[in-house]
């Protein structure tokens, strides 16, 4: 039988990690586990999103984002589920899959739970998929899910 203790649930916050978020709360509670809720923020310096003109201070800025992360962390799940199902809600920096598939590691995470935006074949070509990066090379199994609205677009 297969023993889930730890589950790794990684959010950007769309309506996808909510789906996620409701699959980790349900093996959570088949399991009797624990979950883990990870928010990882990109640095818009190394991607050049800061654009050319003014560039803030730095750490006030990563600070900021910390912070935001943190307080739309708090909302991802109840307080009520928060304790019932032992949450930790941890934000990280740097690049969602290298971040994911290093706390899963560093946590001996048993599951991830994620959630995959089914992107077209350009968006996929030009920007990768996090969910495909984590499913290559994740220390556990990874069970990706989608927002049942949401249609992927084939090839």
């Amino acid at each position: 039988m297969i023993a889930l203790k730890k589950i790794l649930v990684p959010t950007d916050f769309s309506p996808t990690s909510e789906v996620a978020i409701n699959y980790a709360r349900a093996l959570a509670e088949a399991f009797d586990a624990t979950v883990h809720v990870l928010h990882v923020v990109e640095d818009p310096f190394v991607h050049g999103w800061a654009g050319e003109g003014y560039i803030p201070d730095l750490p006030q800025f990563r600070e900021g984002l910390a912070r935001d992360a943190s307080e739309k962390l708090g909302k991802v799940m109840s307080a009520v589920d928060r304790e019932r199902f032992g949450v930790q809600l941890v934000t990280r920096f740097g690049s969602p899959f290298i971040e994911i598939v290093r706390y899963a590691k560093g946590e001996a995470v048993d599951l991830i739970v994620l959630g995959t935006h089914g992107r077209g074949p350009i968006a996929h070509l030009l920007m990768g998929s996090v969910a495909e990066k984590v499913v290559r090379k994740a220390p556990c199994p990874v069970l990706a899910v989608r927002h049942p609205e949401h249609e992927f677009v084939m090839p």
